[in-house]
């Protein structure tokens, strides 16, 4: 009795679609809108994130984790500005008025001064 043969085929190699595409380390600023001019630095040791802008300075920090990437620290920044944007408007709605006067407020009637 003889061996069997070997099959031809060869074990599939990780072809580009399985692969991981690296993720973004640079992003576009929110402020000042400049491409990749955003970079994030991970300090692991000290559980610290930093986000700058080369171009406006505009700077961002936040706490991280062991599975913390860059572009979670960008998701975050852009989170931050909303709702501070948000905020900003709801209190400068409160504070400004409209370029229309005040109603006059009715006559008040007191007992008193008579």
């Amino acid at each position: 009795m003889g061996k069997r043969k070997k099959s031809s085929r060869k074990p599939a190699a990780p072809s580009a679609a399985r692969r991981r595409q690296p993720l973004d380390t640079a992003f576009t600023c929110l402020f000042c809108n400049h491409d990749k001019s955003v970079t994030v630095r991970i300090d692991r040791k000290e559980g610290i994130a930093q986000l700058v802008c080369r171009v406006c300075d505009q700077r961002y920090q936040s706490k991280v984790n062991h599975l913390t990437e860059p572009v979670d620290i960008y998701s975050e920044w852009i989170d931050a500005a909303d709702a501070a944007q948000k905020e900003s408007h709801g209190n400068r709605r409160l504070a400004t008025s409209s370029s229309r006067p005040a109603p006059a407020a009715p006559p008040s009637i007191d007992s008193d001064e008579d």
